[in-house]
Parts: structure tokens; sequence; C-alpha cells
């Protein structure tokens, strides 16, 4: 008898809990959250419920999305499992709490949701040869690359930028940056006009100076005696 007061109790969570997760998943579909979501991640503002007593990370992390209607991409290197009842959180607040917990780094590219483990985490430095920084930094802010988590930092001088973040932030930072550097090498580039030169000749009874460009170059002296003055080159013989 006690048995079989015990299944049926069993039987009664079980039914409570799936009947939760239902008017859950409808509570998340009434809040606005549709297939493509903007960028930076807009996630409503009701507590997640999830309660769970032993599974996968990654499989939490799939349901997460599944549940927000959110494609995810996960690591493989992302690794652990969730024992225990998480707290009710907003969506967002979820996400931060696990990868705060399990040392993970998430990116929203406005269509997929990148979750990676925080030591695969890349480093580059790129060099600013034909374009600046200012225009690279606009060109991450204008497609909704940038994120405030993550680094673009130039070095003094603006010769060098520094990037850092999870791998899917690196990949879409580099591929804007070699997009710039090709579109500015495209270009079609202006000759600069020659400049024309200066030449000064001072005469001086017999002797003769050369001025180019404000420099004196040589003296000479002429077997005709000159006025002194300013004028054209004479037949000349150089000391």
């Amino acid at each position: 008898m006690v048995y079989q007061d015990e299944m049926s109790r069993t039987l009664i969570r079980s039914i409570i809990l799936h009947s939760l997760k239902g008017l859950l998943c409808v509570g998340f579909f009434l809040s606005g959250i549709h297939a493509t979501l903007g960028v930076p991640l807009s996630l409503p503002s009701t507590p997640y419920t999830y309660t769970v007593l032993d599974q996968d990370l990654s499989a939490a992390l799939q349901e997460f999305g599944s549940n927000l209607n959110i494609r995810v991409n996960i690591s493989a290197e992302v690794k652990g499992r969730i024992r225990g009842r998480m707290p009710d959180l907003p969506p967002r607040e979820f996400l931060d709490r696990l990868t705060k917990l399990y040392d993970l780094q998430w990116y929203y590219d406005g269509l997929v949701l990148y979750v990676s483990a925080a030591k695969e985490a890349q480093t580059r430095m790129l060099v600013l040869t034909s374009i600046r920084f200012d225009a690279f930094k606009a060109a991450l802010d204008e497609l909704n690359i940038s994120d405030d988590r993550y680094v673009v930092r130039p070095a003094p001088g603006n010769g060098l930028v520094l990037v850092s973040g999870p791998p899917r932030f690196i990949a879409l930072v580099e591929q804007t940056f070699n997009g710039l550097v090709a579109e500015a090498q495209a270009r079609p580039h202006v000759a600069a006009a020659p400049t024309r030169e200066s030449v000064l000749i001072l005469f001086r009874g017999s002797s003769t100076m050369v001025v180019r460009d404000g420099r004196p170059e040589a003296s000479y002296s002429s077997d005709v005696p000159q006025q002194d003055g300013v004028g054209g080159k004479p037949e000349l013989s150089q000391k």
C-alpha cells in the first residue's frame, strides 16, 4: 500500500512538471520571440524556469535555444553537467550565469548564438596599412559586429589593432578587416603631379652662381665679363 502511494505521488509530480514546462514554452512564444532576432540578442524579461537533476551542459544550452526559438551552435569544448535546480532568472541572466559557472563565452551574430569555452578565446594583431582605425571601427559598429565585452583596441599611432574574443567574433572582425583592405587596394591611385624645379642663375662680374630650389649648387667663371644681375645661363666653363 505504501509502495502504491509513493508511485502515485511520483506520477502526480511528473504530470505537474510536464504541464509547467508546456505553459512556460507558450509564455515564451506569446512574449514576441521570433525566429530571427536582431543584434544585440533580445530576450524576454520573464523568468526562465529550468528544473533538472542531472543533465549535460550542452543539452541544457540546446534546450535553452529551443525554448526561445534561437539557433544555437555549441563548441565541442563546452563540457560539464548541470546538477540541481537553477534559480528562476530572466533568460539573459540565466545564460550569463551558465557562462560564469562553467567558464564559457557566448556571441550572437544575429542568426546564431555561438557558445564556446573561454579557453578558446583568440587574440589577433591587425596591421593598419591602407585603412584607418576610425573607418574600421565604424564598419564594425554599422554591421552590428562590435561587442563591448570583447576587445577591439588600437595601438599608439593607429598602426596596429588588438582584437580579442571568442572564435565567431574574431572571424567576423577579420572578415570585415580583409574586406576593407581589399576595397582600399581596389581604388584607383592618383599619381602625384610632378613638382617644378626652381633654378636661379646669379651673375657677379666674371663668376656665375647656380641656385637650384633655393640651394647654391655650383660656381662658374665666364671668359666674357658680365654685369651683376640675374639672367639666363651663358656658355660657362666650370673652375
